[in-house]
């Protein structure tokens, strides 16, 4: 293994845990834990908290796509992505399809949360933002688990 792949593959992971890590926090600890908080700092807390992780995204997304196709050139050579095997053409196809989620998440509900201060359009943005985050965190979880495949099968 060269010392650039190491570099790609450490970056990547670090960049996953990010991403998954803060998906799994978001939906499984911070959402639950904001019912016992009064509606209108729920939305002040949203706002400050998807601002910051959406940012975190918006950095770790290209980069996790950066190192993991600049993995797949060091692995794949001369032979392109034909010789590669099964799971690294799947956490390919994941990392493109999270990255779709993403971006439909930022440029639909999450605009329309931001552009309004009516609560009823907040809660319905909201609430398409959390399905689509279930979502992603689905995909990233079997990514992960794929990755942990590469290798053993």
């Amino acid at each position: 293994m060269t010392i650039l792949f190491a570099v790609l593959k450490v970056l990547h992971l670090l960049f996953a845990v990010l991403w998954v890590g803060g998906m799994f926090f978001a939906y499984v600890v911070l959402r639950p834990s904001m019912t016992a908080i009064d509606p209108p700092q729920r939305m002040l807390l949203h706002t400050r908290v998807f601002r910051r992780f959406f940012l975190v995204v918006w950095h770790a997304m290209p980069a996790m796509l950066i190192t993991g196709f600049g993995m797949l050139y060091l692995i794949g050579g001369s032979g392109g992505m034909a010789s590669l095997p099964w799971t690294l053409h799947a956490m390919a196809g994941l990392g493109i399809l999270m990255s779709a989620v993403f971006l439909a998440i930022v440029f639909g509900p999450y605009r329309r949360f931001r552009r309004t201060t009516d609560r009823a359009r907040m809660a319905a943005s909201l609430d398409s933002i959390r399905k689509l985050i279930a979502v992603n965190l689905l995909l990233g979880l079997i990514t992960v688990i794929v990755g942990a495949l590469y290798g053993a099968i």
